[in-house]
């Protein structure tokens, strides 16, 4: 048997490595908590925002569609830059951009002020996203899927919270109050700019490594990796379409199919979230263990009974399905950008940014769509459309088999 070096402390330094890699993913994925969070605070205080500037329909859809330009468009433009152009410190900057967005925002005189503090922190998301994933990517070991998987958890939990602590934090104090977000700002600073050290370094350590390049390629045809993109992105439309349709009418279709009170439709809609977050966990180390697309066939086709029978179920079984279909379809999204990311090495900040702004725009769009549906017709009826869009699961199969890619990446 070899000897293994130790520290004078008697610990190993690949126990030493392994112990930094996952502080620095839990400290980008309790960045993307406070993140997401205060992403979610724009659409929580609109009531207040309406009030107070006496704003129309239209005029709120101006705010909303400013925000999803900055924070979607400019994603993959910003990981393009960044993947030519290294920025460790972009991270902390970034957030610099939502602090200073979220300060305008609590004390904004006019409209379009609102719609530059909407910009604002909508660049700060277009930021962080790309950055923090590329992050995730390096100090993930290997273990790509799990390092997503943790990393993107962290987004669902922000995205949760956020409008519970509107609801205590801002309401109370109208307008202004959106001002105590900024502490989060802060803290996020600090903390990113700690992981920025370590990006650096950890820059430096893998630019002087001879293989440097040996991501550059995947080994497949330029045709067949541009397909392979287009059916992933075909697939995060079918994924965040059906997904606005729980997370953004779940109550409004509990109590005009059911007449459960709010309190009750709240319940059912927390219980799905935290579905969610669960199959978001675990979507990723699944996918390092079985394979990428295994994953991807069961998360998204694999959905399509349970969302099928979803409208004509009572509201027990619908709170059961609600949960399956949470859980289930939740999972595909690191398997996803991992394999995206597998395609085109080299490449970790534009695909995170590409399939990160476009599922977050995909979720405003279909929400926006779907809403005007529900008006044309009836909530029950968007149900029964939207439960056939898993079926776009079935392009799946197009996609190449990626499991000597991965081989060859593990081993770079």
């Amino acid at each position: 048997m070899g000897t293994q070096t130790v520290t004078k402390n008697g610990i190993a330094p690949d126990t030493l490595q392994e112990r930094t890699m996952f502080r620095v993913l839990a400290a980008v994925s309790f960045c993307h908590v406070l993140n997401d969070m205060m992403q979610s605070l724009l659409p929580s205080i609109y009531p207040i925002l309406k009030s107070s500037f006496h704003l129309n329909f239209t005029q709120i859809g101006f705010i909303t569609l400013t925000f999803q330009i900055t924070a979607s468009l400019l994603q993959p433009v910003i990981g393009h830059y960044t993947d030519r152009n290294p920025m460790p410190y972009s991270l902390p900057i970034g957030m610099v951009f939502t602090l200073i967005g979220l300060l305008l925002l609590a004390v904004a005189p006019s409209f379009p002020l609102l719609l530059l503090a909407a910009a604002l922190i909508g660049m700060g998301s277009a930021v962080f996203h790309p950055e923090s994933s590329r992050v995730a990517r390096m100090a993930s070991g290997g273990k790509h899927g799990f390092a997503q998987s943790f990393f993107q958890v962290g987004g669902n939990t922000g995205s949760a919270i956020g409008p519970l602590l509107a609801v205590f934090i801002v309401l109370p104090h109208g307008q202004i109050g959106s001002a105590w977000f900024s502490l989060a700002a802060l803290l996020g600073i600090f903390v990113l700019i700690r992981v920025s050290h370590w990006y650096k370094d950890r820059l430096a350590h893998l630019q002087s490594r001879p293989v440097k390049h040996a991501e550059e390629s995947s080994g497949l045809p330029r045709k067949q990796v541009i397909t392979a993109i287009a059916v992933l992105i075909a697939l995060i439309f079918s994924k965040y379409f059906y997904l606005a349709a729980l997370t953004s009418y779940y109550t409004f279709y509990l109590i005009s199919k059911f007449h459960v009170s709010v309190q009750s439709s709240q319940l059912h809609l927390f219980a799905f979230l935290a579905a969610v977050a669960a199959g978001t966990l675990i979507g990723g180390p699944v996918g390092d263990r079985v394979g990428r697309k295994s994953v991807i066939w069961c998360s998204i086709l694999g959905v399509l009974p349970f969302t099928l029978i979803l409208p004509y179920a009572n509201l027990f079984w619908t709170g059961v399905l609600s949960i399956i279909i949470g859980f289930v379809i939740a999972s595909a999204f690191s398997a996803i950008l991992v394999y995206a990311q597998d395609l085109v090495p080299g490449r970790v900040g534009m695909i995170s940014g590409l399939f990160f702004g476009f599922a977050f725009g995909m979720g405003g769009i279909g929400a926006a769509v779907l809403g005007k549906l529900a008006d044309m017709t009836s909530i029950i009826f968007v149900y029964k459309v939207c439960a056939y869009l898993p079926a776009i699961g079935l392009l799946t199969g197009l996609l190449p088999n990626t499991q000597a890619i991965n081989r060859k990446i593990k081993t770079a």
